[in-house]
C-alpha cells in the first residue's frame, strides 16, 4: 500500500478592512485570494522528501507535481488536511483546469488527536512535543509568509525547512497514533500473502485476545504485537439467537 504524507503552506487572503475586531468582510473588499505557496511530501517508510513552491517553479508546474504524487497514492496522511490541505489543493487543481486525482483514502491525524485524546492543545507542534518525537522548525511567524510572497531567498530557505519538518513530524506522530486511528485503511488487503495480518500496519504477529461481540454474532479478537492495534475476525464463530432487541 502506498501511503503519502503531505503538508502544504498557503498565502493568506488580502482585503481592505476598517478595523481589527469583529470585521464583516464582503467579497468586494477582497484584493487577493489565497493560494498554495508550497508543499512537501514523502512516501511512508521511504527517505526521500519532496518539495516544490511558487518560488522554485511556475504555479501550474508545482501543482502538477503534487497531483502526480496524489495519483499514485492509495492513502494520504495529513494534519487537518480534510478541511484545509486537500480542499485548498482541489481548488487550485480546478482553477488550472486539472482533472481530479484518482481516489485515495485520507488519514487525518488532527481528527484522531481531537476525537481520541484530550491534549491541552491539538496543534501538531504541541502533540509532537508531548509524544517526544520532535518539534516544528522555528521561524519568525507571519512575517515569514510575507517575505516569501515577496520572493525573499532567505525566507524561502526557512520555509522549505519548516514545510519539510512538518512532514517528518507527521510520520513520527502517525507511528504513535496508528493503533488508535479509527477507520484506518486496511493495509492487509495490499499484501501479497493471503494470511492474516494487522489491518493497521500489516504485521503478521498477532495474538488471540478474547472475543468481540455484536448483537448478532461472536468474533475472535486479535491484538497486533507490532503496533498494538485491535482487530477481529470477519466471520462469526457463533451466531446470536434468532431474536434481537427491538430498538425502535
Amino acid at each position: 500500500m502506498k501511503i503519502l504524507l503531505l503538508d502544504i503552506e498557503s498565502a493568506p487572503n488580502a482585503a481592505y478592512v476598517w478595523g481589527l475586531f469583529k470585521q464583516n468582510i464582503s467579497i468586494s473588499q477582497i484584493t487577493d485570494s489565497g493560494y498554495v505557496l508550497c508543499w512537501s511530501a514523502k512516501w511512508l517508510g521511504e527517505d526521500e522528501l519532496f518539495f516544490d513552491s511558487v518560488y522554485k517553479s511556475k504555479p501550474k508546474v508545482m501543482l502538477k507535481r503534487i497531483h502526480k504524487l496524489l495519483e499514485a497514492a492509495d492513502a494520504v496522511i495529513h494534519y487537518n488536511g480534510t478541511r484545509f490541505d486537500v480542499p485548498t489543493l482541489n481548488k487550485e487543481f480546478l482553477l488550472y483546469r486539472m482533472a481530479p486525482p484518482s481516489t485515495y483514502r485520507q488519514i487525518d491525524l488532527y481528527a484522531t488527536a481531537k476525537n481520541r485524546f484530550r491534549f491541552a492543545s491539538n496543534k501538531l507542534d504541541y502533540i509532537a512535543d508531548q509524544l517526544g518525537v520532535g518539534k516544528k522548525h522555528k521561524h519568525e511567524g507571519f512575517e515569514l509568509w510575507v517575505k516569501c510572497m515577496n520572493d525573499d531567498p532567505e525566507a524561502w530557505k526557512t520555509m522549505e525547512l519548516y514545510n519539510k519538518q512538518d512532514v517528518l513530524l507527521l510520520e513520527k506522530v502517525y507511528a504513535v497514533f496508528r493503533p488508535w486511528i479509527k477507520n484506518h485503511p486496511n493495509v492487509a488487503l495490499y499484501r501479497e500473502s493471503d494470511g492474516m495480518a494487522c489491518p493497521a500496519c500489516g504485521s503478521v504477529e498477532l495474538t488471540r485476545r478474547g472475543f468481540a461481540f455484536t448483537t448478532t454474532g461472536k468474533y475472535q479478537r486479535y491484538c497486533c504485537d507490532t503496533c498494538g492495534h485491535w482487530s477481529r475476525s470477519r466471520k462469526a464463530i457463533a451466531t446470536h439467537p434468532e431474536l434481537v432487541s427491538d430498538r425502535t
